[in-house]
């Protein structure tokens, strides 16, 4: 990336909003890498049978419907997807998480626009289940979008 200037002060420590930014998505990706070990650990059948104890316990149709489309779905190679994706995402929040620790441009612009691209999900969450959770989540991404854009705007200065 380009030289922050002279204005810009390149002290992770001067930035608590990154570091603030930066434990909630180290939390996000230790939680994600459990996941994915979860099911890498758990494999298929521990699964099908949650799946169809969920569909007994809540009378739902075996056959039809999405919970029974999941419970044949789910397969070694299924599973073993499920928790590449999973890792994955681990992987970036960490990678994010560490950048953004260490005050790292490219990580304020990775999170302000991962944070940015929940923003109309959030809009809609609102619309449809207007409610404080929904109004807390939306207020919360509006605040991560802004403390990131400001760190990216300062260092064009």
């Amino acid at each position: 990336m380009t030289d922050p200037g002279p204005h810009y002060d390149t002290d992770p420590k001067a930035h608590p909003g990154l570091h603030a930014i930066a434990a909630v998505e180290a939390g996000k990706g230790l939680l994600a890498l459990s996941a994915a070990s979860g099911l890498e650990l758990l494999g298929p059948a521990p699964l099908q049978r949650w799946i169809e104890l969920l569909i007994h316990r809540f009378h739902l149709d075996p056959e039809h419907g999405s919970m029974a489309w999941l419970a044949h779905s789910i397969s070694p190679g299924s599973v073993h997807l499920a928790a590449g994706i999973v890792f994955a995402y681990a992987a970036l929040h960490l990678l994010e998480a560490w950048g953004l620790w260490k005050a790292k441009a490219w990580a304020s612009w990775l999170g302000c626009l991962g944070a940015a691209l929940y923003l109309p999900f959030d809009l809609y969450a609102l619309a449809r289940h207007p409610g404080w959770l929904a109004i807390g989540v939306l207020i919360i991404n509006v605040i991560v979008v802004w403390v990131l854009a400001r760190d990216i705007l300062k260092r064009r200065r």
